[in-house]
């Protein structure tokens, strides 16, 4: 099939490389020439593991191309997929300034039947306003020209996106149900055939149905996360460990482990947004989210749960103290910076005199990026902000180690050279990385997220480094 893609981003791009490799012919616009220069070069503009072979290897087959002509683009096409941002605006709405642009962009230039795609995630009654934007350029025309705007939501994991993508648990498309409306279900069915081989993944609902889906499953996910971090704050209080109770309710199939995690909150181009954007909703149709408004409550105060341990141990001025932190990204796999949980605890030491030494081993370019943005006006802060290149040199001398995101090098590092090198030896581990027992056993101070320090919580996959057992996930 010849389909466009509307914005080189992340879920734009991971959806075009995706298509190309089983056999479409892929064209990807996108207004920005410096990202399609690099596209056409042979880079990538994101970070996401995979991508950047299949990309080359489609593009090398001529299935996949890059442009900034819209005529091109958008003419003779059977699907268009709208992949733009949506990024929050003042009220916390969904910002479609960018999807409509585009779908007017559409309206200006398809000449045949074509099913337009939301792919974006967007808030519900966007597709009419799809609609109507591509009809009143179709009239200016004075075309007769046939169309169709179906809702085909993405659910793509930053880091395991070319997984999510080509072995999905679900396809939901949003389709009218008119003429046009089934045209388009037999295109989309053609479209994600290759995907849906071993058993009927396709979920088939109308289109507001499908624009709320979007919303409702990343909501369910994030009050996961706020309910452990909840519960991991009285669990440490108590003296319980969040650990054992997650594998204590985990082992329940109606509730699993997936999100299950506690840690020092979520992060993310999704969840925050999301959130959001359907509380948003919610107001506009005169109802409150009571459930939602305090998940992101709890998010917000949990970003600060590793500040106010660190503070309580050296105390509110810290400006005779270094601290090493590992880990920028909100997550693993991505260098994704947006609403970062660490970009919360690096200001709040940087506010209160302490200097901070970075790494994270793919986000150091965006993670700059983004600091250089929070503390624009304040250059004494940014002068104590500095990045180093391998993990180790950032607790030579630093007075603790404060772990914000889970990469793998993280998880079973030389204690007895991270012992060495601090100048004292004090871990604040956001992820509970680590068996607050071992850590007792190492002679490292040691404090985690809901678990009391010395708890002993042993995981399947424990190890023993230097003689202390050091639980893994």
């Amino acid at each position: 099939m010849n389909v466009t893609i509307i914005g080189c981003g992340y879920v734009g791009l991971v959806t075009a490389a995706c298509l190309a490799d089983v056999g479409n012919d892929v064209c990807c616009f996108d207004v920005d020439r410096d990202k399609i220069d690099v596209l056409e070069s042979g880079g990538i503009p994101i970070h996401e593991p995979g991508l950047h072979e299949i990309v080359a290897r489609n593009k090398a087959a001529g299935r996949l191309s890059f442009t900034t002509d819209p005529h091109r683009a958008m003419t003779q096409r059977e699907a268009i997929f709208i992949a733009v941002g949506t990024p929050s605006g003042e009220d916390g709405s969904a910002d479609l300034q960018y999807v409509l642009a585009a779908a007017s962009e559409i309206g200006r230039h398809i000449e045949t039947f074509t099913v337009v795609v939301d792919k974006s995630t967007v808030p519900v009654g966007t597709a009419r306003r799809v609609r109507e934007a591509i009809a009143e350029q179709v009239a200016q025309r004075g075309l007769d020209c046939m169309f169709s705007v179906v809702s085909n939501p993405e659910f793509l994991k930053e880091g395991a996106a070319i997984e999510d993508f080509t072995r999905p648990e679900r396809i939901v498309v949003g389709c009218d149900d008119d003429v046009p409306g089934e045209r388009a279900r037999e295109t989309m069915k053609r479209l994600y055939a290759p995907y849906n081989r071993n058993r009927e993944r396709m979920l088939f609902m109308d289109v507001r149905s499908a624009e709320f889906t979007k919303y409702a499953a990343n909501a369910m996910l994030a009050t996961r996360i706020s309910f452990m971090n909840e519960l991991a704050n009285l669990a440490e209080r108590v003296g319980a460990d969040i650990e054992a109770v997650r594998r204590g309710i985990g082992s329940d199939p109606r509730i699993g482990y997936h999100f299950l995690y506690a840690g020092c909150g979520y992060g993310g181009s999704c969840f925050p947004k999301d959130v959001r954007a359907l509380m948003q909703t919610a107001h506009e149709y005169g109802d409150t989210l009571r459930i939602l408004d305090a998940v992101s409550s709890v998010n917000a105060a949990q970003k600060q749960v590793l500040v106010n341990k660190i503070v309580e141990r050296f105390g509110d001025d810290l400006s005779d103290c270094v601290f090493g932190v590992w880990g920028l990204a909100f997550k693993p796999g991505t260098d994704d910076m947006r609403e970062a949980p660490s970009r919360v605890v690096v200001a709040a030491l940087l506010e209160r005199g302490a200097r901070v030494v970075a790494f994270d081993p793919v986000a150091m370019k965006e993670a700059k990026r983004a600091f250089a943005a929070d503390l624009r006006g304040e250059p004494e802060a940014r002068a104590r902000l500095s990045f180093v290149e391998d993990q180790m040199d950032v607790v030579a001398g630093a007075d603790a180690l404060i772990v914000m995101t889970e990469w793998k090098a993280f998880k079973s590092p030389d204690f007895d050279s991270l012992k060495a090198r601090l100048k004292q030896p004090i871990v604040f581990d956001g992820r509970n990385l680590y068996e607050p027992i071992a850590m007792e056993e190492l002679g490292i101070e040691y404090y985690s997220i809901g678990r009391p320090r010395g708890a002993v919580s042993i995981a399947e996959d424990a190890i023993r480094p230097q003689g202390a057992t050091v639980a893994l996930f």
